[in-house]
């Protein structure tokens, strides 16, 4: 595969894999990213994945861009037996009323009911491209063609955390309340960023999301078990 190598300031070396959000290549970052974590090249710090591209971060004391280039082209070529792992989370979602404003809206505009709506997001599997945006905020995909729409027009000043959303090929979860464009519909009552836990963000690049539709009762029931800490989110391993 050709790989494009981007400077980015004097510790940070982008190595690009394509122009286009696309599975297979997720799965060429993520390779290179296992890779790069189990054998570690002189220098490098920190790895970040993104839809098509992997950020490596390095320090300038013991490396510099020429040599980590040709230490990262020549793993990226290589058949690699790191184990890739993820998990499969299994996201309560409610997408009833207050939870949903923007439910209605969107299935008038791509021609279904709001329970049609929902049966689509809801059917299908997503795929973890990367983490951005805000602390845990998971782009997920990918969208049932149906679904597809651009952002809102006019973008919403506060978000409520939880908020289940789409946009364009995606959908994602709000972990905190912010600002944000994408269409609301639905939430889920679970914590996606907790410092308190081992690993704070719930979702990582690779992992894959099925959402299970509850009602508002179970929505109140499993905020409450949340915030006294008793409840622990369903996942299960699956290969990377």
């Amino acid at each position: 595969m050709d790989l494009r190598f981007l400077s980015a300031g004097d510790r940070g070396l982008v190595v690009e894999f394509g122009d286009r959000i696309d599975p297979a290549l997720s799965r060429e970052v993520l390779r290179l990213n296992a890779i790069l974590r189990a054998e570690c090249p002189a220098g490098v710090v920190e790895t970040v994945p993104t839809f098509r591209s992997l950020m490596v971060y390095f320090d300038p004391l013991v490396t510099g861009r020429a040599a980590l280039e040709h230490a990262i082209a020549d793993l990226a070529c290589r058949r690699s037996a790191t184990a890739m792992t993820a998990t499969l989370w299994h996201i309560p979602a409610c997408y009833d009323g207050a939870f949903a404003p923007d439910l209605a809206e969107l299935a008038r505009l791509v021609g279904l009911t709001p329970e049609e709506v929902a049966a689509l997001h809801s059917g299908t599997r997503y795929h973890v491209y990367m983490i951005g945006f805000l602390p845990g905020f998971p782009y997920l995909g990918d969208l049932p063609p149906q679904l597809a729409l651009p952002r809102r027009a006019d973008p919403r000043l506060r978000v409520p955390a939880g908020s289940i959303s789409i946009a364009t090929t995606l959908s994602a979860i709000y972990p905190y309340e912010s600002p944000g464009g994408w269409h609301l519909i639905g939430a889920t009552p679970i914590r996606l960023f907790d410092v308190g836990r081992a690993r704070p963000a719930l979702l990582a690049p690779g992992d894959a999301v099925v959402f299970e539709p509850i009602d508002a009762a179970a929505f109140a029931s499993i905020s409450r078990a949340v915030a006294a800490g008793d409840y622990t989110p369903r996942g299960e391993a699956i290969a990377g």
